[in-house]
């Protein structure tokens, strides 16, 4: 019954304690879309997006009732860094859906005009010249900032009658909100103000550097699968790793109950890490560490790659591609080595049993747009005569005006289609996650081959296949699975069945050897069709923009080259970042991995002119 009563009473003092208004909340996640659309719109850099903010730790004035809450201290504000806008999750400052909206919409705007991340020392002034300079470029918004302004100013409380530095510096933040032209500087004070929503934050740095590393494995990304990746920013600190062999253990020997209940664990090094990513979820400032033992976690990761005589087979050592660092705004020569790569073991096998049905409909769907021979008629020569053309001519020959040349011969000639593909599918570890119970996305990619290649063996279509994963920028493994050369059948089938997923996803270096392979063919139309299951990432620092970045320059050069890339892909949140890589018309979400073997054969229909 207390602990019933305790809740109640906490759940009370919180709700009367919150200043925000949920009943006019209005949810980035559903908004996102549309304001990342504005921000490149407004003249932001097109690999800017906007994205959910954290909740930071700000030493701001509590009234009574937050301070009984125990809340106050953590807010959502927003804050722009080199990826991107970040805004509170969820927009409830105003009790006004329209004015909450309109407050991501100003807030937009206000980033697409500052040039770099706010500075710390100076907030408050050059929050007061931006406001001014966006006000300037787009007048059309003084309306809706005067709104937001003149509402937000009259939620903040009254400063103080008597001469203090909060309440000069809160009357002073006040008149900047409402005349951020003419307002005086605003004077510093201890502590944080209260938020001020219609303002840009700057990032948090972390604490301390990040220590120098002897070890470039260290540079990589954590690995997926683990856990559910973390969405927000932490501010994080470097700090010694305690081995727990060293110190004094102090304790009361008289609060053991036995002996037996002495278990010697070094719980900061052997704890099970399961709900780690969870537990960060909650931690608002994370602790980082080298620790000793790292060399075993390197071990099992090197573990994991097959030896030379159970991997892949390479052909040849492969060549040199360059890569596109944003940050340099420069093309690296010879970054990447991509070495192409052969299935080992891979037998020739006929199509499963279980795709027969689906492959027979498709090779007679496919085979009735197949072009059909056309005879040519009056041909000086041919196959056989035609006899319209004989008839005429011994008509004109008895008139007089028989041609020098008669052209009394039919010709049979098949009109083929002038183009290529090139399928490039993702066979990075991520492909063998599950679906169901049965089934994993490579298994997907598999059957979507197989039927594929059906189809277009079956309308005539020049095409080829290739696979790739990649281990640091040194090893972008290219996989063969079909050439323009070879012909579709058991040993190719073979090699579909043998792709197995491994390694990580450096799309950039496969793009651009999958331009070179299909910018060879003399075809007017050449599709570049990728298919994949996420986002560009690899051990080192192709991660996050420098990987979108790259893969979008190298897309931008395979339609120089004039390719139509085109992306097939199960990532739910690909709507995020493949319209600035592909172009808004140019990708197709998969809701469900398993309606790829069947939505990807209509998808070529359409995008080769073909009636599906």
């Amino acid at each position: 019954m207390e602990e019933q009563v305790g809740i109640r009473w906490h759940h009370l003092v919180t709700r009367l304690a919150d200043t925000r208004h949920p009943q006019a909340a209005v949810m980035l996640e559903r908004i996102a879309p549309r304001l990342a659309t504005v921000l490149r719109a407004l003249g932001a850099d097109p690999g800017l997006g906007v994205r959910a903010s954290p909740e930071r730790r700000l030493a701001t004035p509590r009234r009574w009732l937050q301070k009984l809450a125990g809340t106050g201290r953590r807010h959502a504000v927003a804050w722009r860094d080199d990826d991107g806008l970040r805004l509170p999750p969820v927009l409830d400052t105003f009790d006004q859906i329209a004015l909450n909206e309109g407050l991501g919409l100003w807030l937009v705007a206000l980033a697409s005009r500052a040039p770099a991340p706010g500075p710390a020392d100076d907030w408050a002034g050059w929050n007061r010249r931006l406001v001014a300079q966006t006000l300037d470029d787009y007048p059309g918004l003084a309306e809706l900032y005067g709104r937001l302004a003149r509402t937000h100013v009259a939620q903040r409380p009254r400063p103080a009658l008597q001469e203090s530095d909060g309440s000069r510096r809160e009357a002073a933040l006040q008149a900047a909100l409402l005349e951020p032209r003419d307002a005086p500087a605003v004077p510093p004070a201890a502590g944080d103000p209260l938020p001020v929503p219609l303002w840009l934050y700057p990032v948090e740095a972390a604490d301390n550097a990040r220590p120098p590393s002897d070890d470039a494995a260290e540079e990589r990304p954590a690995a997926a699968g683990a856990g559910q990746q973390l969405r927000q920013r932490k501010r994080a600190s470097y700090v010694d790793d305690i081995d727990g062999r060293s110190g004094l253990l102090v304790f009361r020997l008289e609060s053991l109950f036995s002996w037996s209940e002495f278990i010697p664990l070094d719980r900061t090094a052997d704890d099970d890490d399961t709900d780690a990513a969870r537990v960060a979820e909650d931690l608002d400032h994370l602790s980082l560490s080298r620790k000793r033992s790292a060399s075993s976690s390197r071990l099992r990761v090197d573990l994991d790659l097959p030896s030379a005589t159970e991997d892949d087979i390479p052909l040849g050592e492969g060549r040199l591609l360059p890569e596109w660092d944003w940050r340099k705004a420069a093309l690296l020569p010879d970054h990447c080595r991509v070495v192409p790569m052969l299935p080992r073991g891979a037998t020739p096998l006929p199509l499963p049993a279980r795709l027969q049905p689906a492959a027979t409909r498709l090779r007679q769907r496919f085979e009735s747009l197949r072009p059909q021979k056309s005879w040519l008629r009056r041909q000086a020569d041919g196959d056989v005569l035609d006899l319209s053309a004989c008839v005429d001519f011994s008509v004109q020959r008895q008139l007089g005006s028989a041609p020098g040349q008669p052209l009394l011969w039919r010709r049979q000639s098949a009109q083929q289609r002038d183009l290529a593909c090139l399928v490039l599918a993702d066979l990075s570890l991520s492909t063998e996650a599950a679906i169901d119970d049965e089934h994993q996305v490579i298994d997907v990619i598999r059957d979507s081959l197989h039927l594929l290649g059906e189809a277009l063996d079956a309308g005539g279509d020049a095409f080829s296949m290739y696979g790739f994963s990649s281990r640091r920028r040194d090893h972008v493994r290219l996989s063969l699975i079909k050439n323009f050369a070879d012909a579709w059948g058991d040993e190719v089938r073979g090699r579909v069945q043998s792709l197995r997923p491994g390694y990580y996803t450096r799309m950039g270096a496969a793009i651009r050897q999958a331009t070179e392979i299909l910018g060879g063919q003399a075809a007017e139309q050449r599709l570049l069709l990728l298919l994949t299951d996420g986002k560009p990432n690899d051990l080192d620092l192709y991660e996050g923009r420098y990987g979108m970045e790259d893969t979008r320059h190298a897309l931008m050069e395979a339609r120089r080259a004039g390719l139509q890339p085109f992306c097939v892909t199960i990532d739910q949140e690909a709507a995020d970042y493949l319209p600035h890589l592909f172009g808004a018309q140019r990708f197709h979400l998969l809701r469900r991995a398993q309606d790829l073997p069947r939505v990807l054969p209509q998808l070529y229909l359409l995008l080769t002119g073909r009636s599906p």
